[in-house]
């Protein structure tokens, strides 16, 4: 018997992530960047549980207990300040991955089941299995924070979902469909650490000694990713600049994966936090105070606004979270890394 016909549901985990370096190449033709990044899971986890449906829908629900259900970000066209509700309907990057999986296995069953079907007890079923879902998502990574939230759902999703629909689909096979929803879910699939290349979805997995000790600041507000990018392109433009393709440092890659916290403080960059910052002003002071509160190092995580400390070890974290809290009056949280992939519960 599996754990979905004992439970009545499946409940699986997925990591949010930082980036220790982000570097960007110059736009591509298609819109998008060519990346080389370095990717590190950390232990804020996206919570989705997966209920079985008859009919074959799909329904996404956000859990009460959720740290994160919106967030604030300024309107492009107006400039107005609106606060962005997580959508519930196919937009939902879980509720994409969902109806991906559904959509994969109802072709692998056209071409596969037999007819009729019967359950374990010799019953007799009607007609192929249907693959509906309720998903309820329980939040933990900021919303719009640069931290892969979205993509830590619909990893989260897809385990879910194959363990309640008995898909008996591996990790590797997890991970080639988690790269049709966005480049960096198969990341949040397989957690850990892994340099990111061609638009972040190039992994190459890292073996990692250690523990990286790092506070995260979510913002109050959120920026768009696509935004940026554009912001990026705009200022370069406006330096004079030529973007070369990206290179990551190798000396970056050592340390990480030697777990050497005062070296990757030299070596941490990320091409997108001038822009992030030239978009929320604020952004800069938060970092100068986490620097003198401590950090060995403080970076835009991503396309931001979340921001990243690098502490030296646990109790410099603590510290470190207390400190800003004091300081700034924000929400500092602890956070360790390299964390596992998406895993059930």
């Amino acid at each position: 018997m599996r754990d979905s016909e004992f439970f009545g549901h499946v409940t699986a985990l997925a990591p949010g992530k930082v980036n220790l370096s982000l570097r960007v190449g110059p736009p591509r033709e298609d819109g998008y960047h060519d990346v080389a990044t370095l990717y590190f899971a950390v232990s804020l986890y996206e919570e989705i549980t997966a209920a079985p449906r008859e009919d074959g829908a799909i329904t996404v629900s956000i859990s009460e207990r959720s740290a994160f259900t919106g967030v604030e970000h300024t309107d492009p066209d107006t400039g107005e300040t609106v606060t962005a509700e997580i959508p519930l309907d196919e937009r939902n990057l879980a509720y994409k991955a969902a109806a991906l999986l559904r959509e994969t296995l109802r072709q692998r069953d056209a071409s596969t089941l037999t007819f009729p079907r019967r359950d374990a007890t010799g019953e007799l079923l009607q007609g192929p299995p249907q693959y509906g879902v309720d998903l309820t998502i329980t939040k933990n990574v900021p919303i719009a924070g640069g931290m892969g939230g979205g993509s830590a759902d619909a990893a989260a999703a897809l385990l879910a979902c194959s363990a309640l629909w008995d898909a008996g689909l591996s990790k590797e096979q997890l991970v080639e469909l988690g790269a049709e929803l966005g480049a960096d879910v198969p990341f949040a699939i397989l957690g850990g650490a892994a340099v990111g290349q061609g638009v972040g979805d190039e992994l190459s997995p890292l073996l990692t000694h250690g523990e990286l000790h790092l506070v995260i600041v979510p913002a109050t507000a959120g920026l768009s990713t696509p935004e940026v990018y554009r912001q990026l392109d705009s200022m370069r433009e406006a330096a004079g600049i030529e973007a070369e393709a990206p290179e990551l440092d190798a000396d970056l890659v050592r340390a990480v994966s030697a777990g050497d916290a005062e070296l990757i403080a030299t070596l941490m960059a990320n091409d997108l936090q001038a822009p992030a910052v030239s978009m929320i002003p604020a952004l800069d002071d938060m970092l100068d105070a986490g620097l003198a509160e401590g950090a060995l190092q403080g970076m835009v995580s991503g396309s931001g606004p979340t921001l990243v400390f690098l502490a030296r070890d646990a109790a410099a974290a603590a510290q470190l979270a207390t400190g800003l809290e004091e300081r700034t009056d924000v929400w500092a949280i602890p956070v360790t890394g390299p964390a596992p992939g998406a895993r059930l519960l």
